[in-house]
């Protein structure tokens, strides 16, 4: 009776070791995409007044549980039942990747020619402010489920034919600290400019350390969101560069000689502009301007 309850507690520890093992193998293949993640969070809840930062970012995040809840079980099913969809998930989901990343670097070297527009100055009501935020805010959440969609697949990549008690704790941690790291990492970000703004109050002298460490962080912030905008470009087409080397089987083999980080950026970097031309293509057959 005790050896078999030590047996059961030792197959426990086995299973928590190995949902470790891949956990950490999991994250380290989402990271990429938690960076695009994250700038685009950062870029989207910013630009609100200051007290309605929070909230916004709350309602987000609430939206991006939501999500992951919507596609969990699903992904779990497709698992369970035709792992093979996930591979071609995971492959049209790099293809949307390696677009985005390549649409990103195409807009900075050739942006659209600015046009000339009247500025008029208008005074919104409450109620169109509040309709405003949460035409934003649910503007965020269909952007974090198509990248949530991307997280999951990812994640489930990783442990495609391992136990479904494997599959499903695995790429579950990975959901919530995708959630909650991207969305707390966020936080910090929008309200650097206000805790900026506090320390630079706290005294009145001209070189104190209170407004150095104020001047510090509100001069930061704009820096730091283009930063993970550029961080983000970049993760985009190395995930997706992954997703095609590890996935496709003449991509694999191909340039053996190459560094797998320069492979992967440039796999992606190619049928990401690839992708773009073809869609580009079309916009000028159909005349969408």
């Amino acid at each position: 009776m005790a050896s078999g309850f030590f047996a059961l507690l030792d197959d426990i520890a086995a299973i928590m070791d190995d949902v470790a093992v891949m956990s950490k193998i999991a994250a380290k293949k989402t990271a990429g995409i938690l960076g695009d993640d994250l700038a685009v969070n950062a870029e989207k809840a910013s630009g609100f007044v200051s007290s309605r930062e929070l909230p916004v970012l709350w309602a987000i995040a609430k939206g991006s549980f939501i999500n992951k809840l919507i596609i969990l079980p699903i992904a779990f099913l497709l698992s369970a039942f035709f792992p093979l969809a996930i591979i071609i998930i995971l492959v049209l989901g790099g293809l949307y990747l390696a677009y985005e990343g390549a649409e990103k670097i195409y807009e900075y070297l050739f942006p659209h020619n600015p046009t000339t527009t009247e500025i008029k100055i208008k005074t919104f009501t409450e109620e169109e402010i509040l309709t405003l935020e949460k035409e934003k805010i649910k503007s965020a959440i269909v952007t974090d489920f198509i990248l949530s969609v991307e997280i999951v697949i990812i994640a489930l990549g990783t442990v495609i034919g391992k136990p479904i008690l494997s599959q499903v704790v695995v790429v579950s941690i990975i959901a919530i600290i995708a959630t909650v790291g991207v969305y707390g990492i966020v936080a910090v970000i929008v309200r650097m400019d206000e805790v900026g703004f506090k320390l630079i109050g706290l005294s009145t002298k001209e070189h104190s350390f209170s407004k150095t460490i104020g001047n510090i962080l509100v001069q930061a912030l704009p820096k730091v969101i283009k930063s993970l905008a550029i961080i983000g470009t970049i993760a985009l087409l190395l995930v997706a560069g992954g997703i095609f080397v590890h996935n496709i089987d003449f991509l694999h083999h191909i340039l053996p000689q190459l560094p797998s980080i320069i492979k992967e950026f440039s796999i992606g970097l190619i049928v990401g502009f690839a992708v773009l031309g073809i869609i580009n293509l079309f916009k000028m057959m159909f005349g969408k301007k």
